[in-house]
C-alpha cells in the first residue's frame, strides 16, 4: 500500500487567533500505540502542562488515547497555533526519547455558538467510545478544568 501524508492540505485556511479556543487532534506516526505505555502517556500529560506554564495555551481538557491526542485549549498570546502544537509534539517526543508524531494535525476553532462543555464531553468520552474502559473514572490520561 502506498501511504502518502497530505499534511499540507490540513494547513490550507488555517488561522491562528490569540484567545481563541481550539480542538486539536494529532496522531502518532503510523498510528502506533505509544501511549499505551504509562510512561509515555504521563510524559505527554506533562508536556501539555508545560505548554500552559509557558503561556502558549490554557488547557480546558484533553485525553491521551493510545495512538492520538485530543486537546481543547485557549491559545495564549506568546505563540501561534502551529508553534504551540510543534512545541508540544517536540517536548513530548524528547521526553519519550523517540520521534512519535505524524506530521500535521487537525484543528477546529470553536465558533461562538458551539458549546465548549459539549466539545469537552465529547473529548473526554473517547476512551468510553473506544471501549478502553467501562467508566471514565478508570481511565487515567485525561483532565478537564471543570473538575
Amino acid at each position: 500500500m502506498n501511504y502518502k501524508c497530505h499534511g499540507q492540505n490540513l494547513r490550507k485556511g488555517r488561522h491562528s487567533q490569540v484567545n481563541n479556543i481550539y480542538h486539536i487532534t494529532t496522531v502518532t506516526h503510523g498510528r502506533h500505540d505509544w501511549f499505551s505505555d504509562h510512561l509515555h502517556a504521563r510524559e505527554l500529560c506533562r508536556s501539555i502542562h508545560r505548554s500552559d506554564q509557558l503561556l502558549a495555551s490554557s488547557t480546558l481538557c484533553f485525553v491521551v488515547m493510545p495512538d492520538h491526542l485530543h486537546w481543547l485549549f485557549m491559545l495564549g498570546e506568546r505563540y501561534s497555533l502551529s508553534h504551540t502544537i510543534n512545541m508540544l509534539k517536540s517536548s513530548s517526543a524528547r521526553r519519550c526519547g523517540m520521534p512519535i508524531w505524524q506530521k500535521g494535525y487537525h484543528d477546529h476553532a470553536l465558533r461562538q455558538e458551539e458549546s465548549i462543555k459539549d466539545v469537552a464531553r465529547y473529548i473526554v468520552a473517547n476512551p468510553l467510545r473506544a471501549k478502553l474502559v467501562s467508566r471514565l473514572a478508570d481511565y487515567p490520561y485525561w483532565n478537564a478544568t471543570w473538575l
